[in-house]
């Protein structure tokens, strides 16, 4: 019988977890909660993945005690190589596999969409953060602890600038716009104002405020002025990052793959593609952008598989399972190729 493996991809916002064998089948895909170690604990948040691990074991029809050979946890706010080590520890302690390794959640897209192992990753869902691999080995990656090392971006911060941008054109601080209309609406409510209050008080969530990101990128779409500058900031600070990390590791004159992962640059949202692909012409114009065309757990069930031993047609036919695979409580898939400006898709 051949041995299983989990890959698992951490994200702020959701978890997935793939179950599968060192045949490349994929046996069963669970989603959870993000990973927050930062605000409850690693040791929490490796239960709540060992109990992931468990749920998909059973969902297979396999006992909860099978033995896993290898475990690929990438993870997100795992962002120092201390925590690294401090997750796999507490992931060894609750045995979810025989061998673990713990990264973060960047690579995972990298490992997904770069075939050669190396290049750099934005990945840019809830929040943002970006990594690269040298070919030679060396890799580079930011902090990464929000506003107090200069951090800004993703879908949550998107949002949150949407909303103030809403508020401040109703009190005179700022230009008119469609988001004035448009954000109270997701919540039910009677003003943008009247959002803020309630997040203010408690009532909303502040991670709620995700949902209305889509409304912006919507807006800008439709020629919001407001709106688009914010998709431009965003833009602008993914294709910053990216050229921070060539830098670092001097690959600006080095044919580099850049792989984009993450809801808002999966969405097919143009408008931020295209200011992307502009920025990184003229400033690394050897950066060869891609969109991921499956979804970045992909990247940590192709590192279990390796860490197993297992073979490259195991890692391939896993792959397209999972790109041809709707995840779980996830929208239908797109087709791999060229996305409707021309980038190309990284399968």
């Amino acid at each position: 019988m051949p041995d299983l493996v989990v890959g698992v991809d951490g994200g702020n916002s959701k978890t997935d977890l793939v179950l599968a064998d060192t045949q490349g089948r994929l046996l069963s895909w669970v989603r959870g909660a993000g990973t927050r170690p930062h605000t409850e604990g690693m040791e929490a948040t490796t239960e709540r993945l060992a109990r992931l691990g468990r749920q998909a074991l059973a969902q297979a029809g396999l006992p909860e005690t099978a033995p896993v050979t290898a475990g690929a946890y990438f993870l997100a706010n795992v962002d120092r190589r201390a925590q690294e080590r401090l997750a796999q520890r507490q992931l060894t302690r609750l045995g979810v596999a025989e061998r673990t390794v713990v990264h973060n959640d960047t690579l995972a897209v990298l490992r997904a969409g770069a075939p050669d192992g190396w290049g750099v990753a934005v990945v840019s869902g809830a929040g943002i953060n970006a990594a690269a691999v040298h070919p030679g080995g060396r890799s580079a990656r930011f902090l990464s602890l929000g506003d107090i090392t200069g951090d800004w971006g993703g879908g949550l911060a998107v949002a949150r600038a949407g909303l103030g941008a809403a508020v401040r054109a109703g009190d005179g601080r700022g230009p008119a716009t469609r988001l004035r209309r448009e954000l109270p609406v997701h919540f039910g409510l009677d003003s943008v104002e009247a959002v803020a209050l309630a997040v203010s008080a408690g009532e909303i969530q502040v991670t709620a405020l995700h949902a209305l990101a889509p409304l912006v990128f919507a807006a800008a779409e439709n020629g919001d002025t407001v709106a688009r500058g914010i998709v431009e900031r965003l833009g602008d600070e993914i294709a910053t990052m990216v050229t921070a990390l060539l830098r670092r590791l001097r690959l600006l004159r080095t044919t580099t793959p850049v792989v984009l992962g993450g809801g808002t640059l999966q969405n097919d949202h143009q408008l931020l593609r295209d200011h992307i692909g502009a920025r990184l012409a003229a400033e690394a114009p050897l950066a060869l952008p891609r969109v991921l065309d499956v979804a970045p757990v992909a990247g940590a069930t192709a590192e279990a598989l390796v860490t197993a031993g297992a073979p490259a047609e195991a890692q391939a036919r896993l792959r397209e399972t999972i790109a041809a695979r709707k995840p779980p409580g996830a929208s239908a898939d797109r087709a791999p190729g060229l996305d409707q400006r021309g980038w190309p898709r990284t399968g």
